[in-house]
C-alpha cells in the first residue's frame, strides 16, 4: 500500500462551488485531493481539449479526478474521448446524480473507476489503490460485453457475465449498474421479448447473488439473510425458487474450518461402537480397573 496519494481534481465552473468542499486531505495524509491548475469553462471552444493538453502536467499525480454532474456530462465525453488516449494517468470519475446511461457511457470511454457523492475519503482511497493495481475487472467487462453485444452466441451463457456472477458481492452499486447496462444493451439484441429476457436476467442475479451470499457465511441462512437485508422467509423462498441447498456451503465451511490430510483421515481411530472388540482388548490398568468392594458391590 503507498504510503500517499496525490490527486488531481479537474474543476469546471459548473462543479467548482459542489466539489471545492471536498478538496484536502484524508486518511490521516494518505490521500490528498489537489485543485489542478486550471478550472475549465466548458462552454469555451477549448474546453474539450483541455484534459489532453495537460497529459504532462498530469503525471505529477496518480490519478485525475474527473468531476461529473449532468451538466457537464457532454463535455466529459467528449474530453475522455479526445483526452484518454494521451493520457498517462489514470482518471476517475466523481459522479453525482448520473443516469445509468450516463455510467455506462463513461466506462464505454474508459474511465478507470467511479468515485461517489457524498465523498468519503476512505472508500476513495482503496479504489484508487485498485485502479493503481491494475484491477478494473467491472469496466474491462462492460467493455467485453459491449464488444460482442452483436454475437449470436446466448447471452446467458457468456463466461464474462459468469464471472461477474461469480464475485458479484465484491461489486458495489455503480458497478452493478453499468453491468445491468450492459447486459440489458446485450438483450436487446435477441429475439425475446422485454419480459422474457428481464426475468432470465433477473433469475440470474437472484441466483448468483443467494449462492455468493451463502458461500460468504458458510451456509448460515440467517446471516447470509441478514447480509442481503432480507427477512428470513423471503431468503428462504429465493432458495426454494432456484433450487439452492445450504448443506453442501455448511460442508465446504466445516472442511475448511477443520482440514483433514489424506494421511490423517486414513489413520484417524474408529470409535469403540465401530470395533466392539476393542472392549475386549482393554489392558487392564489402575486407571480403568475398578472393585467391587470400593464400587459398593456385594
Amino acid at each position: 500500500m503507498r504510503e500517499r496519494l496525490d490527486c488531481a481534481v479537474l474543476l469546471t465552473r459548473c462543479t467548482i462551488d459542489w466539489v471545492e468542499p471536498f478538496l484536502g486531505q484524508y486518511a490521516g495524509g494518505r490521500l490528498y485531493l489537489h485543485a489542478f491548475d486550471i478550472v475549465v469553462d466548458i462552454h469555451s471552444d477549448n474546453a474539450p481539449s483541455v484534459l489532453g493538453h495537460s497529459a504532462m502536467a498530469l503525471r505529477r499525480y496518480d490519478v485525475c479526478v474527473l468531476p461529473v454532474q449532468p451538466a457537464t456530462l457532454s463535455w466529459a465525453r467528449i474530453s475522455l474521448s479526445q483526452g484518454l488516449p494521451r493520457l498517462h494517468t489514470p482518471v476517475i470519475a466523481l459522479a453525482r446524480e448520473l443516469t445509468t446511461t450516463g455510467l455506462h457511457d463513461l466506462y464505454e470511454l474508459g474511465v478507470a473507476d467511479f468515485l461517489r457523492d457524498p465523498f468519503c475519503g476512505h472508500e476513495a482511497r482503496i479504489r484508487i489503490e485498485r485502479v493503481l493495481d491494475g484491477h478494473r475487472a467491472p469496466s474491462a467487462v462492460v467493455h467485453q460485453v459491449a464488444d460482442v453485444a452483436s454475437e449470436s452466441a446466448p447471452y446467458l451463457n457468456d463466461p464474462l457475465l459468469e464471472a461477474v456472477c461469480q464475485n458479484i458481492l465484491q461489486h458495489d452499486g455503480l458497478e452493478l449498474e453499468v453491468y445491468a447496462a450492459a447486459v440489458a444493451s446485450r438483450c436487446a439484441t435477441t429475439k425475446e421479448s422485454f419480459q422474457a429476457a428481464k426475468r432470465k436476467v433477473v433469475e440470474r442475479f437472484e441466483r448468483a447473488y443467494i449462492t455468493a451470499a451463502l458461500g460468504r457465511h458458510g451456509g448460515n441462512i440467517a446471516m447470509a439473510a441478514r447480509a442481503a437485508q432480507k427477512h428470513r422467509r423471503a431468503f428462504w423462498a429465493l432458495m426454494r425458487k432456484h433450487d439452492i441447498d445450504a448443506e453442501p456451503f455448511r460442508q465446504r465451511a466445516a472442511a475448511l474450518k477443520h482440514p483433514l490430510t489424506p494421511h490423517a483421515q486414513a489413520t484417524k481411530p474408529r470409535t469403540l461402537r465401530e470395533q466392539p472388540e476393542a472392549l475386549l482388548t482393554l489392558p487392564v490398568t489402575p486407571a480403568n480397573w475398578s472393585s467391587p468392594l470400593l464400587s459398593g458391590e456385594g
